[in-house]
Parts: C-alpha cells; sequence; structure tokens
C-alpha cells in the first residue's frame, strides 16, 4: 500500500537533514587525519559503507525476489562510483560547491529515465528542473572564498559524484519494485559498494591502521547519519514517488551543508548563495507541483 504524502514528505524531510551533516563530516575527518589525499578519500568512502553494512548485518538472508538483485548489486557499484567520486572532491573544492554540483542529479535522471525507461517528465517538472539547477549553481559560484586547492578538478569529480548517484537511485527503484523491501535492497546494495572500494585505498598508498581516532570517529558518524538514515530515506521514498522529485528535494542538502560549513568551518555562503538557496526551492517547488499525478 502507497504511505500518505506526509509520510513521504517526513521521511524525505529526515533524510534531507541527515544528509546535509556528510560534507561537514567529511572534512572533519579530513581535518583529524591531517591530509588530503586521494588515498584517505577512498578510505573514508571504503570505510563509510563498510561500517553501515556492519550495521545491517544482523538478520541478513538472501532475498526469496530474485529477480531484483541484479539491479541492487548494480546500485551498489554506481554508489562506490558516487562515493569515490563526491568525497574526492571535497578535498579539492569548497562544501558549498561540492554539494550545490553533487546534486544536479535531477537533470541527470531526468535524462537517464527519458532515454533509458521512456518516462517523458512533464514541462513543469522540466522547468522546476531548470530553475532549481540555476539556484544550485548561484550557490556554487556564491562559495565564498572556500575554493580549496583545485577547484576545477573537485567540481569534474562533483559532477561524475552526480551522475554515478542518478543511476543508483534509478537501479534502486527497479531492485525495490521487482520485489526487494528497502531493507533487502540496502543489505545488498552498500556491501556491493563497501567490496568495490576497500581494495582501493592501499593501492594510493594509504593503509586502514594507524589514522588519528577521531578520523575514525567521523567516518563511522558518516555510516549512521547520512548513509543510513539519509541514502535508506531517499531510496525507501523513490518506490513512491518519480525519482526525479527524490532528486529535486536533494537539491535542498546544499542549503544545510552551507549552513554547517559556515558555522564550523567559516565558509561564509554570501548573498549569491541566498539567493541561489530561495531559487532552489522555488524549483523544487514547480517540479512537485509538475510531478502530481
Amino acid at each position: 500500500m502507497r504511505p500518505s504524502g506526509w509520510r513521504i514528505g517526513l521521511v524525505l524531510t529526515v533524510g534531507i537533514l541527515a544528509s546535509s551533516t556528510a560534507s561537514v563530516l567529511v572534512r572533519l575527518a579530513l581535518e583529524a587525519a591531517g591530509t588530503r589525499e586521494v588515498g584517505f578519500s577512498l578510505l573514508m568512502s571504503a570505510l563509510r559503507l563498510f561500517f553501515a553494512s556492519l550495521v545491517l548485518l544482523p538478520g541478513f538472508r538472501l532475498p526469496r525476489a530474485r529477480a531484483g538483485l541484479s539491479f541492487a548489486a548494480l546500485a551498489g557499484v554506481f554508489l562506490a562510483l558516487h562515493f569515490a567520486f563526491w568525497i574526492t572532491s571535497l578535498s579539492f573544492t569548497s562544501i558549498a560547491a561540492s554539494t550545490a554540483l553533487v546534486t544536479t542529479n535531477p537533470i541527470w535522471v531526468t535524462l537517464f529515465s527519458w532515454l533509458f525507461l521512456k518516462e517523458p517528465p512533464t514541462p513543469l517538472t522540466l522547468l522546476g528542473v531548470g530553475v532549481a539547477l540555476a539556484g544550485g549553481l548561484l550557490i556554487g559560484l556564491g562559495d565564498g572564498g572556500g575554493g580549496g586547492s583545485s577547484p576545477a578538478l573537485g567540481n569534474a569529480l562533483a559532477l561524475l559524484g552526480a551522475m554515478s548517484v542518478s543511476a543508483y537511485f534509478l537501479l534502486g527503484r527497479e531492485a525495490q519494485r521487482r520485489g526487494l523491501s528497502i531493507l533487502e535492497y540496502v543489505r545488498l546494495a552498500y556491501p556491493v559498494a563497501a567490496l568495490v572500494l576497500l581494495p582501493l585505498p592501499p593501492l594510493f598508498g594509504t593503509p586502514y591502521l594507524g589514522h588519528p581516532p577521531m578520523a575514525y570517529l567521523w567516518i563511522l558518524l558518516m555510516a549512521l547519519i547520512p548513509q543510513l538514515v539519509g541514502h535508506t530515506s531517499f531510496n525507501w521514498a523513490t518506490r513512491y514517488v518519480p525519482p526525479v522529485l527524490v532528486t529535486l528535494v536533494i537539491l535542498l542538502e546544499p542549503v544545510g551543508a552551507s549552513l554547517l560549513g559556515f558555522l564550523l568551518f567559516g565558509e561564509f555562503p554570501g548573498a549569491r548563495v541566498l539567493l541561489g538557496a530561495g531559487v532552489l526551492l522555488l524549483g523544487v517547488a514547480l517540479a512537485v507541483l509538475g510531478g502530481r499525478k
């Protein structure tokens, strides 16, 4: 039975609040470790998913609905790519720019759904996507000087992260539509993503052990808050509403992330970011109206 609209909205709100902490937790882990090397970014990605998988492990059993297994496993591969690209981007560009660009996934979800799933968007949804993306661009351009060591590289990685997570959401929806519950889905997708990432840090010369304890604490919190609460909330919602609407709601993440970045790291959002937040909210509202049946 389809949940009520207020319940779906509540779950998405909790997901946004949880996911907004992700970029700040990444920065805190980087500062605790005293490094911004690619190997440590991959270590954070791998351990975030490994810890989340451990929490979900009790009670695991292979689902009876086998039709969705391949979609869940492939979703895990794209989730691994998403974190590898996006978490690494935070070593090179600002929190505001990275989160604004990585949440451009509505355009990719809309494009992929149109091309591969034959799901054309309504004109109002397309308008909402355009307006929301304009707001996200304003946030990225007005990030107030927290530009990082190589903004162009970081921004490119964030865009690749957006494309990967778009495929992840679409595959997750198909896995659930083919019979997997949300718990069965994440119990497969998260460990697959962890297995893809776990061999990578040593290849970049980064060991798993020997880092400061606070770095591991921040990574554990990444697993518990933005991963288990944030990502799982979004995956659950894609079963009941179009993925493009879920990803449009995720566009609110840069607002919370930018505020946290200002409070903890002094990355002042600036007037352009505040304007972008208002434009982004307008775009989300238009797209939600356009997606209503």
